[in-house]
């Protein structure tokens, strides 16, 4: 039974994650698919720029929550199990719910790039780690504008700085895959970012936007 439990964490995990707030919020407020607008992006940074700084302040917070609700399912849904074991059930909840905000079950698996609901999902697992990167990633977006950039170190960062802080075995291999996600959601802020045609944290618009 509590394997039943950790495996209807991860599948509950994953639809908590496909909640998209940005689309929630965009059709709520203003009637649009936020898909459709700006950058394209299902994140706290397009709806920033399409929707304002409450609406991009409330999207950020919701999505880092129910990344942080994914592994406090986890942690529940593991109380029965091993240590061994039990250290993965939250990772693998956490990673779902990161898998349902970049593929959403609701909205047809087009949304965001996770960098929120990572936040929610690592600040629990790897407190540390995760402040650190987090404050290197602001250091980042502070001195260059570049949102994606910021966020690339940050996910760059976390699997390195989890094993200097010796976290659990589950917890550094959950931070690589989020890391490689990641990268995979921003590949094509990497190729504009190596041309020099990403736009900056409250630039002009030079073509697609730097959502994170």
């Amino acid at each position: 039974m509590p394997y039943v439990f950790a495996v209807l964490s991860v599948i509950a995990s994953y639809l908590i994650g496909s909640v998209s707030f940005s689309i929630v919020i965009g059709r709520l407020l203003k009637g649009i698919d936020i898909r459709k607008h700006g950058s394209g992006n299902a994140g706290a940074t397009n709806t920033l720029r399409v929707l304002g700084v409450g609406p991009g302040v409330a999207v950020f917070l919701l999505d880092t929550l129910k990344g942080t609700a994914a592994v406090a399912l986890g942690w529940w849904a593991a109380s029965g199990l091993d240590g061994a074991h039990a250290a993965w059930v939250p990772v693998l909840s956490g990673l779902a719910a990161v898998a349902g905000h970049n593929w959403p079950a609701y909205f047809l698996f087009r949304g965001g790039k996770g960098i929120a609901t990572t936040i929610g999902v690592m600040a629990p697992l790897a407190f540390w780690p995760m402040v650190i990167s987090g404050v290197a990633a602001i250091a980042v977006i502070a001195v260059t504008r570049y949102v994606s950039l910021g966020s690339l170190v940050m996910a760059a960062a976390l699997p390195a700085l989890a094993a200097a802080f010796r976290a659990d075995p589950a917890v550094i291999a959950g931070a690589v895959v989020i890391a490689v996600l990641a990268f995979v959601r921003h590949r094509r802020n990497i190729v504009r970012l190596a041309k020099g045609t990403e736009n900056r944290l409250g630039g002009r618009k030079k073509g697609e936007s730097h959502d994170a």
